[in-house]
C-alpha cells in the first residue's frame, strides 16, 4: 500500500450504521419496558458534507464523502455490520460521571442541561455568550461519522449538529488566535466522577484553528434526529472524526480563542500516551497497546484501523511536514 492509499478517504457504508426504521422499533420496544427516559436515547463515545455535496441523512442512507468509493479504497476494509440501539446506548466513556463505560447512562439519567449557555470569547472580535436555543437556530445537519476510540474500539454514528466554523466566525476570530480550547461542565454535585483526585477537572480538550474550522468538525446537539442524550455529551459536544474519541469533548460550557497550545485533560495526565493532536494513526501504536486494528462494538472479530480514520482526504493536508509517525 503507498503512502497515498493510506490517506484515502474511505466511504461509510449503509450497512454500517442502524437504519431509522429499526431504531424507531427499538426505541419503542425500549421506553415500552421502561429503559427510556425522555431525552435519552442513546448514547456513544464518538458522511460528511462540502459545498457541492449532499450531506447524509437518515432518511435516504445515501452514506457519502466528499471523495468518491472510486478512490482505490479496499472495501473489505469495512465489511457490513451493524450497531443496534441497545449497543451503543449503553457503552460511553464520560468520566464525569464514572469510569465504568456501561454505568454512564443510568449515572447521567438526570442531569440538567436546560438552562445551558456556552461563553464563546478570547482572541475574537465579538465574544459573546450563546444559550441552548440560540446554538439550536444554527442550521442542523446529519452527519454520519465514524467514531475510533484510543481504547480499541470503534462504532459508526449519525450527529445533528453543525460545523463549529459557524459559531467561530459569529465571533470573528482574530488573526491572533492559533489554537480553540475547549472546556467541560464542572458539577460537582451532578457529576459524581469529578470526586476523583487523580483528574484535573474540568475537561479540557484544544484543536488547532485550522483544524476547528475544517468542514468535518462539529458541534453535535443530537443523535438520529433526536435531542443529545445525557450520557453522550448533553446538550452540545464536539465531534472530530479523524481524531481518537477523547478529543472530542462533552457538555460544553466554554470557547476561548488563544494564541498558545492549550493544555488538555489527557496529555496534562499522560503526556507519554497521549499528545495533542491525536489522530488516528494505524501505524503508531500507543506505548502499551497496539493501534493497528479495532473492534468494532457489536463485531467479535477486529477490522482494520484507517489512517485518519477514513477521511485523510479532508484533513492530510492539514499536516503537510509533520512527521505522523510521532503520534504521542
Amino acid at each position: 500500500m503507498t503512502s497515498s492509499d493510506r490517506i484515502k478517504s474511505v466511504p461509510v457504508k449503509p450497512s454500517e450504521i442502524t437504519p431509522k426504521h429499526l431504531y424507531n422499533n427499538r426505541r419503542a420496544f425500549l421506553k415500552s419496558m421502561g429503559f427510556l427516559g425522555a431525552g435519552a436515547l442513546l448514547a456513544a463515545a464518538c458522511g460528511l458534507s462540502t459545498d457541492d455535496r449532499p450531506v447524509p441523512t437518515l432518511d435516504n442512507l445515501m452514506v457519502t464523502n466528499p471523495t468518491s468509493t472510486a478512490n482505490g479504497a479496499n472495501p473489505d476494509l469495512l465489511p457490513d455490520q451493524l450497531n443496534t440501539i441497545e449497543e451503543i446506548a449503553n457503552f460511553n466513556n464520560f468520566y464525569e460521571f464514572t469510569t465504568n463505560k456501561t454505568k454512564v447512562a443510568q449515572l447521567a439519567k438526570d442531569f440538567k442541561t436546560s438552562p445551558w449557555e456556552v461563553e464563546v470569547g478570547g482572541l475574537v472580535g465579538k465574544p459573546k455568550t450563546f444559550g441552548l436555543e440560540e446554538l439550536l437556530k444554527f442550521d442542523q445537519e446529519e452527519r454520519i461519522y465514524r467514531m475510533r476510540c484510543v481504547e480499541g474500539w470503534s462504532m459508526v454514528i449519525p450527529w445533528e449538529g453543525f460545523p463549529l466554523s459557524r459559531l467561530l466566525n459569529e465571533v470573528e476570530p482574530l488573526s491572533s488566535a492559533k489554537f480553540v480550547r475547549f472546556v467541560s461542565l464542572l458539577d460537582h454535585d451532578q457529576m459524581p466522577g469529578t470526586g476523583n483526585r487523580l483528574y484535573p477537572w474540568p475537561y479540557q480538550e484544544g484543536l488547532r484553528m485550522d483544524e476547528a474550522m475544517n468542514d468535518l468538525t462539529i458541534l453535535a446537539t443530537g443523535i438520529y434526529g433526536e435531542p443529545m442524550p445525557n450520557q453522550n455529551g448533553a446538550p452540545i459536544r464536539l465531534v472530530v472524526p479523524w481524531k481518537y474519541g477523547f478529543k472530542s469533548i462533552k457538555s460544553i460550557v466554554m470557547i476561548e480563542l488563544i494564541e498558545e497550545q492549550p493544555e488538555t485533560m489527557w496529555s496534562t495526565i499522560a503526556p507519554q500516551e497521549y499528545g495533542f493532536y491525536s489522530n488516528v494513526n494505524p501505524e503508531v501504536s500507543h506505548p502499551r497497546w497496539s493501534q493497528a486494528s479495532e473492534r468494532r462494538i457489536g463485531e467479535n472479530k477486529r477490522r482494520p484501523t484507517l489512517m485518519f480514520n477514513g477521511y485523510g482526504e479532508e484533513v492530510a493536508h492539514l499536516y503537510e511536514g509533520m512527521d505522523l509517525s510521532v503520534y504521542y
